[in-house]
């Protein structure tokens, strides 16, 4: 090799020494917000292609849904993982009124239920270790019924060897005297104080703001829901709420519902989460 030409590849090679080189982004910084939907009553076959387009993930009931007497979703996971869904499991709790006409103590309750999803997580093919939600319908502080039942169920979950999260309330509710607390805070302050296994939460916040509305795309970060280290924000619901929702109106149909552009007929509620697969259900 010529010696002018060695003369100048090292010269390049201190030149590439010296010039910074930018670092990669941890993983705490590569952040992307992936869409999920969740509805009470599952889609049907033929909807999913069209809702793949535009969702990465789906919620998936274990038992029947909130005022169902079925759950139309069973059998349907080997489908929705075919066509590439992620999952987000979900099981519907208790009112409190149901709690306390049930002839157990809550907590007894709560392992019972928890033992039922286990059971129909097994069934629907679930992996152990797949984080399954549950479904805290009412907000505010929990009362001491409340509070029993969802803990009792949380251990059974984690001691099934699956992970326990829930879904509950991210909103405010004023309790006087400069008060204010919600569900999200109120799990995450229980938990911590009996020393109990981690819980994840799925919060829903669809007060605009923070939540941008009916819409499939934003850049909102899950923090933006008020609520720090959740792992889902559902933004939207339907039907909407207009007494929380007036700044955002315009984004859901005429009929208060969220629906996809190309899905008229379709009742959505929207998810924001920074997994494609929030449940680790594939």
């Amino acid at each position: 090799m010529p010696r002018r030409l060695i003369f100048v590849l090292l010269a390049l090679l201190v030149l590439a020494a010296l010039v910074p080189v930018a670092p990669l982004a941890s993983a705490q910084t590569q952040t992307h917000a992936y869409i999920g939907f969740d509805r009470n009553q599952y889609p049907g076959d033929a909807s999913l292609s069209a809702l793949r387009k535009h969702f990465d993930y789906t919620g998936y009931w274990l038992n029947n849904p909130p005022g169902a007497r079925t759950n139309t979703w069973l059998g349907k996971r080997a489908l929705l993982r075919e066509q590439g869904f992620g999952f987000l499991v979900l099981a519907n709790g208790r009112l409190d009124k149901e709690i306390l006409a049930a002839h157990i103590k809550p907590d007894a309750l709560g392992r019972k239920d928890a033992a039922a999803v286990t059971a129909a997580a097994a069934r629907e093919g679930f992996p152990k270790n797949t984080l399954l939600f549950l479904d805290q319908e009412e907000g505010g502080r929990m009362l001491p019924e409340q509070r029993a039942y969802l803990l009792a169920w949380t251990e059974a979950i984690a001691a099934a060897g699956f992970r326990p999260g829930v879904y509950a309330s991210g909103q405010e509710v004023n309790e006087g005297n400069g008060i204010t607390i919600t569900t999200a805070q109120d799990i995450r302050t229980q938990v911590t104080a009996q020393h109990l296994h981690p819980v994840a939460l799925w919060v829903y916040e669809d007060a605009c703001p923070p939540a941008p509305g009916c819409v499939l795309h934003t850049d909102k970060p899950l923090s933006a829901s008020g609520t720090p280290d959740v792992i889902v924000w559902q933004y939207a619901q339907s039907p909407r709420r207009p007494e929380i929702t007036a700044a955002c109106a315009k984004t859901y149909a005429a009929n208060g519902n969220c629906y996809a552009n190309d899905l008229p007929g379709m009742i959505l509620d929207l998810n924001l989460a920074n997994s494609p697969d929030p449940s680790g259900g594939r």
